[in-house]
């Protein structure tokens, strides 16, 4: 019993950390996104965000952005995990930490250098990046987001079962078929995390567009960041709301994904 009792007491730090950090603030986004200035109950910030075709407008280029952004970081970053987990391509960790160590430096340093070298070089084929707004701001969100793609996806990559793969092609499969129904479906919870990690976040981005694009991209994060910022608690509150609607309608559709299939995998390992 004292045990029992000794182990809930452990949880308490936990509990707090969520009430007043989670819980909390939740609470807050949704009071004064249904409240006036006067804190009055109210469906102003409601009937305003979806009479705006302007905001409309924002939340659906955002998450048209987000969606091409997650489609490139897995193109992009499948691949690369695939070499990095396989020791027939790779026999050390050097290669993984030259993609884990951008994470390391300040977000808003990256961006402002990758500002600083797209203009040189687009200076120098005599154009600039306030003329390419969506190529800049693209390349920014893969270049920032890849290393969240590569490390979901070199984790499950490791849990890989060989002989599963190697059955595959011992009964006839092409490397095609094998890729599809072997390797895929083993790596798709990988595959979800990554995707999760890379979506929601380029959704709430401002600072990526807002450097890259010279202000001429806004993104859902740079309304809710200018509704803030001109004292407007209400709509911004709201649009937070909608934010984590979004999260949890994603959460909610990846979640038969995720589950016991991690903890099937990995018997036949790399």
């Amino acid at each position: 019993m004292k045990y029992k009792a000794f182990r809930k007491c452990l949880a308490i730090p936990f509990w707090l950390f969520l009430i007043l950090f989670v819980i909390f603030p939740i609470l807050f986004i949704i009071f004064y996104a249904f409240t006036d200035v006067n804190g009055n109950f109210t469906f102003d910030a409601f009937t305003s965000f979806f009479t705006s075709p302007v905001k409309l407008n924002v939340l659906l280029i955002s998450i048209l952005i987000g969606l091409f952004n997650t489609f490139l970081c897995l193109l992009i970053g499948f691949p690369l995990a695939y070499i990095l987990a396989n020791p027939k391509f790779n026999k050390n960790y050097v290669l993984v930490m030259l993609f884990v160590m951008p994470m390391w430096i300040n977000f808003v340093l990256r961006t402002g250098a990758l500002r600083d070298l797209l203009s040189i070089i687009l200076n120098a084929c005599g154009t600039t990046t306030g003329e390419h707004p969506l190529l800049c701001t693209m390349i920014g969100m893969v270049l920032n987001y890849l290393p969240f793609t590569i490390l979901p996806l070199y984790s499950t990559m490791l849990k890989l079962d060989k002989n599963q793969i190697e059955a595959a092609q011992d009964l006839g499969c092409n490397p095609v078929k094998t890729f599809t129904k072997s390797i895929i479906p083993q790596a798709m919870p990988g595959i979800v995390s990554a995707s999760m990690m890379v979506f929601m976040p380029t959704i709430s981005s401002y600072v990526i567009s807002d450097t890259l694009s010279e202000g001429k991209i806004m993104l859902f994060g740079n309304s809710i960041y200018l509704s803030f910022s001109n004292s407007d608690w209400n709509g911004g509150s709201f649009m937070s709301l909608i934010m984590l609607i979004i999260i949890f309608l994603v959460m909610l559709f990846t979640r038969k994904f995720q589950g016991e299939k991690d903890a099937d995998r990995g018997n036949g390992s790399w």
